[in-house]
C-alpha cells in the first residue's frame, strides 16, 4: 500500500501520524496541495488521504493506479462518488470521532444565544454597565432552556451526542425527517416530517450530510414556519441553510437567533452574508467545532484503521 496523504495540515501539527505509517507500506505527506497539483501527487500511488481536496473524474482518468481515497473526515462531497464507482476505486471515510466535542460545541453555540453571552459581554466592554442605574443589565432576553423543545436533523452519532446533553439540560428532544426518511420513534423520540417539527422548537439543530437533497433544507419557507423566538444552531455544513435567507430572518426577527459553525465557501473568501456586522443574534465560528486534538487524533486512529481493514480484507468503513 503506498499512500499520499494531500492535505495534512488540515489535521493540524499536533497530532501523531504514525499509525499511518504502521499501515502503509510508504506513506508521502503534503500540508497543502494546490488543485492543479492534484493529478501530477497522485501519480504512482494506490491510496490516497484527503480530508478537504478536491477529487473527481478527471483525478481517477489521470491516475489508473488509483485503487483506494480515505476521506478523514465524515462529509466525502469532495469527492466524485460516481466516477469513483466507475473507475473501480474504492472510498472509505471516518464516522463517530466527534461526538464529545461536537456536541460540546453545538451545546456552547445553544447557551451563548439563549443567554444573550456575546450581547451582554459588548455590552461590558463598552462601558454601559458602568453606567447603569442598577446593579445589573437586562436589555436582551435570556432564554431558558429547560422545558424548552430541542429538535434535531440528522440523528447520527453528532445527533445522539447533543440529545443526551439537551436531556441533561431538561429540553424536550424531538427529531426531524430528512426528505425520503421515514417518520416513527428513534431511542424513545418521536421523529416526525420537517414540516410538523419546525413550528414545535425552541431549538433546531442540523447534523445532517449535504447531499442533493438536503442543500437548502432550511429556507425562507422553513425559517418562516418557526417560532419568532427559536434558535437555529448549525454544525454541520453551510449548504444545509440558504445564508442570505437566514439573514433576512434574523433581521426581520422571524427567528430569534442563530449560531453557526459552517459555511457555504469554507474559508470565505468571497464574502458570506453571514458575515456582516449588523445581524442581531448570530454566532459565527470558523469550523472549529470538531478540532479538538483528541477528536482530530481519533480521525488518524480510525484511518489507519480503516487501511488495515482495506488491506486485510477485514473491516473497514465504504462509502463506494
Amino acid at each position: 500500500m503506498n499512500a499520499v496523504f494531500l492535505d495534512a495540515i488540515t489535521l493540524g501539527n499536533d497530532v501523531d501520524l504514525s499509525p499511518l505509517t504502521h499501515v502503509a507500506d510508504t506513506l508521502t505527506t503534503h500540508d497543502r496541495t494546490e488543485p492543479d497539483q492534484v493529478i501530477e501527487r497522485l501519480q504512482g500511488f494506490d491510496t490516497v488521504l484527503v480530508n478537504k481536496v478536491m477529487i473527481g473524474r478527471k483525478h481517477f482518468e489521470a491516475c489508473p493506479d488509483l485503487k483506494l481515497i480515505a476521506v478523514m473526515a465524515t462529509g466525502v462531497n469532495n469527492i466524485d462518488l460516481v466516477a469513483a464507482r466507475e473507475h473501480g476505486v474504492r472510498v472509505v471515510n471516518v464516522v463517530n470521532y466527534g461526538r464529545s466535542t461536537v456536541a460540546q460545541h453545538t451545546m456552547a453555540l445553544m447557551l451563548a444565544l439563549a443567554t444573550r453571552l456575546v450581547d451582554y459581554h459588548r455590552d461590558v466592554q463598552a462601558g454601559r454597565w458602568g453606567r447603569s442605574d442598577m446593579f445589573c443589565l437586562m436589555d436582551h432576553p435570556i432564554m431558558e432552556l429547560e422545558g424548552r423543545t430541542l429538535g434535531i436533523v440528522g440523528y447520527g452519532d453528532l445527533g445522539r451526542g447533543v440529545a443526551e446533553r439537551a436531556r441533561a439540560f431538561g429540553m424536550k428532544v424531538l427529531l426531524g425527517a430528512r426528505p425520503g426518511q421515514p417518520v416513527g420513534e428513534v431511542d424513545g423520540y418521536p421523529r416526525i416530517p420537517l414540516a410538523e417539527l419546525l413550528p414545535q422548537v425552541d431549538v433546531l439543530s442540523l447534523h445532517c450530510l449535504l447531499t442533493d437533497e438536503t442543500r437548502h433544507l432550511i429556507g425562507a419557507k422553513e425559517l418562516q414556519q418557526m417560532k419568532p423566538d427559536a434558535l437555529l444552531i448549525n454544525t454541520s455544513r453551510g449548504g444545509l441553510v440558504d445564508e442570505q435567507a437566514l439573514v433576512d430572518a434574523l433581521r426581520a426577527g422571524v427567528i430569534g437567533g442563530a449560531g453557526f459553525d459552517v459555511l457555504t465557501e469554507e474559508p470565505p473568501r468571497h464574502g458570506n452574508p453571514l458575515l456582516a456586522d449588523d445581524i442581531p443574534n448570530l454566532i459565527v465560528t470558523p469550523h472549529s467545532a470538531w478540532a479538538s486534538r483528541e477528536a482530530r487524533q481519533r480521525i488518524v486512529w480510525i484511518t489507519a484503521s480503516n487501511l488495515e481493514g482495506v488491506r486485510s480484507g477485514g473491516r473497514a468503513h465504504y462509502v463506494v
